[in-house]
């Protein structure tokens, strides 16, 4: 094997292989990729990473991905304040977005429980689900609509005991969904008749 090596070409490979479902082949085909590009390309594309770093944070009220204070969804005077619809990640808030099928509001938790993984409630964005419970009167029902894994049933049950003494209904979308399945890979009318067939946990 050869001794040679191109350092600032290995960090970059480095860090494509630090995301998701990367691997060294495709962090190398990735990082060749960049050196190919065109100067201004190459610009473009590492201003955007900046540019997104610099101006995305999370709602202050539903926790969601946002450039502003307060996300365009919570800010919607259509929206129907008395739903509100707990998903792990703003992934899934695009994937029920795009069924066109709900008109709740959401709350991201940006996670679901995982012993093995060492995500514990406070970890999550829990403490501020109940704030919003709490403090808002309106909510008459909270929809958990997360994945259909061991973890997101747990994260879902532990939820329900939370939310269950405020006198707010508590949901689970229905079993349209495999279970062990993620929901942003979901199509829209699977997500909508899940939505549809929602049952009281």
């Amino acid at each position: 094997m050869s001794g040679y090596s191109i350092p600032s070409l290995e960090r970059l490979i480095e860090q494509f292989e630090r995301l998701p479902s990367i691997g060294r082949k495709s962090a190398t085909r990735l990082a060749y990729h960049i050196l190919s590009m065109k100067d201004s390309d190459a610009e473009k594309f590492t201003d955007a990473i900046t540019e997104a770093r610099k101006t995305i944070r999370y709602c202050r009220i539903c926790c969601n991905l946002t450039d502003r204070e307060v996300c365009r969804i919570c800010t919607d005077e259509k929206r129907d304040r008395s739903v509100i619809c707990v998903v792990q990640d703003f992934r899934d808030v695009l994937a029920f977005e795009k069924t066109r099928n709900i008109n709740a509001t959401y709350h991201v938790l940006q996670g679901v429980l995982s012993p093995m993984h060492s995500v514990t409630p406070d970890q999550l964005r829990i403490k501020e689900l109940l704030a919003r419970l709490k403090d808002n009167d309106e909510v008459k029902e909270v929809i958990m609509a997360l994945d259909g894994s061991v973890e997101g049933e747990a994260t879902a049950m532990y939820l329900s005991k939370l939310i269950k003494p405020l006198n707010i209904k508590v949901t689970r979308i229905g079993y349209g969904i495999p279970v062990g399945a993620d929901l942003e890979y979901a199509d829209e009318v699977t997500l909508s008749r899940s939505l549809e067939a929602r049952m009281e946990i």
